[in-house]
Parts: structure tokens; sequence; C-alpha cells
């Protein structure tokens, strides 16, 4: 996911692959069975061009942060929710602390 949210076009499986095989050793077929798998699960989208499947993300990156984060808390208690996010407030540089100041970017 993140070799996809890092670029601004979708990219192929043999992109993919390719940016991953400098890293670590991974079978084609491996980062071909993942990204189907993300497509899927609505993770990403894809279209095919000349045969060829082009896989982009559906949300960014701090989007699907947000909804897992969400996703956690929703289960719990009030009391502890609001503790939680005291505590991962409490750890937030004064510049993170003066973006979330800001206006909310729209999606």
């Amino acid at each position: 996911m993140e070799l996809l949210w890092a670029s601004d076009a979708p990219r192929s499986v043999s992109d993919v692959h390719s940016l991953l095989s400098h890293e670590r050793e991974l079978a084609y077929t491996t980062v071909m069975t993942v990204l189907d798998r993300l497509a899927k699960k609505g993770l990403v989208s894809r279209e095919l061009v000349q045969r060829a499947w082009q896989y982009q993300p559906t949300a960014s990156q701090a989007e699907v942060v947000a909804r897992d984060v969400e996703r956690m808390l929703a289960p719990i208690s009030p009391e502890v929710r609001v503790d939680a996010l005291r505590r991962l407030a409490a750890t937030l540089s004064e510049d993170e602390r003066a973006a979330l100041a800001q206006p909310a970017v729209p999606a």
C-alpha cells in the first residue's frame, strides 16, 4: 500500500514487484495475489490497461489509518475512548498540535 500511496499514478503488478524486489526477494505471483486481495477488499481499485491491471488506492493513508482507529475504538466504553484519545494526544509534537488547530482539509 505504501508504494501505491507514494505514487501519483496507478501502478501495475510488475511496477510494484520491481520496487519491492529492491528491498527483498518476492515472487511475482505473491505480489499479484496481494494486490488482487486488496482490490477484493476495496482498499485499491484496478483498471485493465493493455492486458495489465493498474492499481491505485481507494483512500489516502490518513483516511485508512483514521478508519482503522475509529473501528478499534467503536466497541470501547466512552470513558476508555476518551482516556485513550487523551493519551494519544499527549504524544503529539507541538507542530502536530498546531496542525490540528487548523481547519480540516477536505478529502
